[in-house]
């Protein structure tokens, strides 16, 4: 992905959807952008404006985290935005030094999956920044087991949601799911512009799904933490769940979620049920590829 391509985008998405009475900007005649201009949002940063359209040009080069807070506060950028705008200017200075790999770093320690399996009333799963599923406890393989049903979709998320059709049923909200996803895959992008297979599914999707890649030409930008996920599965029917996502320290890449239901709920019933299912069905995979 072309580096400057993207800071530029960036900034002009975040630009043209704030209109001038949201940033006190009173009259300035005849417009012909929807948003606000450059000379604006130099004004409101307290930036040149040759030095704000060098910005928007995609040259983030040298630039201060002073500058950077003007340009977040005269963009109204959201703290996933701030945190994305900051990655990409740190894309733009020099590399950092090459850390080396440790052999069997991204395997799962045995404590951790002993750690997933010991919680058996809540699914939980580990996925990595590619949207790949790394492990699991029991709970949590039978709750995305149609994803596994496809050897196409190769135990990616991403994969699953925008280029199997089962995903629109197995994920009522998809539209939501889908933006969340994309979302989440443009941060990781800035945060890690050059990991190669991160950068190949990326154009994978683009290439093979309009939908993902008319929400990746957006620039949106989301934190994935916390939220409610619903979901039809096939084997228990409507699940509503709230879920919560960890960072693990030891593998930065990997994230884990734990999903519970509302208690007394319809939800936790059927979840209750899936648990059962589970205990009696093997799997029809392993999470890791």
């Amino acid at each position: 992905m072309d580096h400057r391509a993207q800071v530029s985008e960036f900034l002009r998405t975040r630009r043209d959807r704030i209109k001038p009475e949201q940033a006190g900007i009173i009259g300035g005649g005849r417009r012909r952008v929807s948003g606000l201009r450059r000379e604006e949002v130099a004004f409101l940063a307290g930036v040149s404006v040759e030095y704000y359209a060098r910005m928007e040009r995609g040259d983030l080069a040298g630039v201060s985290s002073e500058v950077l807070d003007s340009i977040a506060k005269a963009l109204q950028l959201d703290d996933a935005e701030i945190d994305h705008l900051a990655d990409l200017a740190r894309a733009a200075g020099p590399p950092p030094p090459r850390r080396r790999t440790r052999p069997g770093e991204q395997t799962v320690k045995p404590t951790l999956q002993r750690f997933l399996d010991s919680v058996t009333g809540a699914p939980m799963w580990v996925r990595d920044q590619r949207m790949d599923f790394v492990a699991a406890n029991s709970l949590g393989r039978a709750l995305y087991a149609p994803l596994f049903d496809d050897p196409a979709n190769q135990g990616n998320s991403a994969r699953f949601t925008f280029l199997d059709p089962a995903a629109q049923t197995f994920f009522p909200d998809w539209e939501r799911n889908a933006d969340d996803i994309v979302a989440t895959l443009r941060i990781y992008a800035g945060q890690n512009p050059l990991d190669r297979r991160l950068t190949d599914l990326i154009g994978e999707l683009v290439t093979r799904s309009e939908t993902f890649r008319r929400r990746w030409a957006a620039h949106n930008v989301r934190h994935h933490r916390a939220g409610i996920k619903r979901i039809h599965h096939p084997a228990v029917g409507d699940l509503e769940l709230s879920y919560e996502a960890m960072g693990l320290p030891a593998n930065p890449e990997w994230f884990m979620f734990a999903y519970t239901a509302e208690p007394g709920s319809a939800s936790e019933d059927r979840l209750k049920l899936l648990g059962s299912l589970a205990a009696t069905t093997p799997p029809k995979t392993d999470v890791r590829k």
